[in-house]
């Protein structure tokens, strides 16, 4: 086998690429959804919303009601739903989608992609991590700020793990039971017939996300929730 010697220049050059590339792929796993969190930004630096206002954070089934103000006109709404986001990614972007706006009250839809990433993670795990984010608002928001939970939801395209998500949801029901200033707003039944099967007409067609007609049924139980 006949070996090519290289000079040490074109060698280093190399090794520095490839530490390059390791880095840069590296941040590319660490800072998952780092481009709607550049967004949020951006439209804080046109516009910072008001301290007095309402946030709506976690995963797409927020970040989907792109009309979501016009579901609730005359209230100041933040929407900080951001892509296929788990309870980990809402923890590692506290700072920037819930902590820095010091809202009046908190809004959280979280924990049904945490299901469906991987079926090691079961409904305990979910309320250690949910206990986990409600720990961190309550040390930098003030303490009588609600915090209101929206259930995980049912869908025709994850109906295989409707049992983890009635566990899920029972499990942060029972402990925010337990806490001041704080609600359980159970959309999941409001989803289901009276066979127990979720409504078919309440999706767009991936069967997962919602249509008008599902945050139809979102609006009404939120609506009586809401602070002036």
């Amino acid at each position: 086998m006949t070996f090519i010697k290289q000079p040490a220049a074109l060698i280093l050059k190399k090794i520095t690429g490839l530490l390059l590339l390791c880095l840069f792929s590296h941040m590319a796993i660490a800072q998952p959804f780092k481009s709607e969190i550049d967004a949020f930004k951006k439209q804080d630096s046109i516009a910072m919303p008001s301290p007095a206002s309402i946030l709506f954070v976690g995963s797409s089934s927020f970040n989907y009601w792109k009309d979501i103000k016009n579901y609730f006109p005359g209230y100041p709404i933040i929407n900080r739903g951001f892509g296929g986001s788990t309870l980990v990614d809402v923890i590692y972007y506290a700072q920037e989608t819930i902590i820095k706006y010091q809202p009046k009250q908190i809004y959280i839809y979280c924990g049904e992609n945490d299901l469906a990433a991987n079926d090691t993670i079961t409904p305990q795990i979910v309320l250690n991590r949910f206990k986990q984010l409600f720990t961190i608002i309550r040390t930098q928001i003030n303490k009588k700020t609600p915090i209101l939970f929206v259930a995980i939801k049912p869908s025709i395209a994850r109906w295989r793990l409707e049992n983890k998500y009635i566990e899920t949801n029972q499990l942060i029901k029972d402990f925010l039971a337990t806490k001041k200033h704080t609600q359980f707003l159970d959309v999941h039944s409001a989803m289901l017939d009276e066979k127990g099967k979720v409504f078919q007409d309440i999706f767009v067609k991936d069967n997962l996300h919602m249509n008008a007609k599902g945050y139809a049924i979102w609006q009404k139980i939120i609506a009586p929730t809401l602070k002036n």
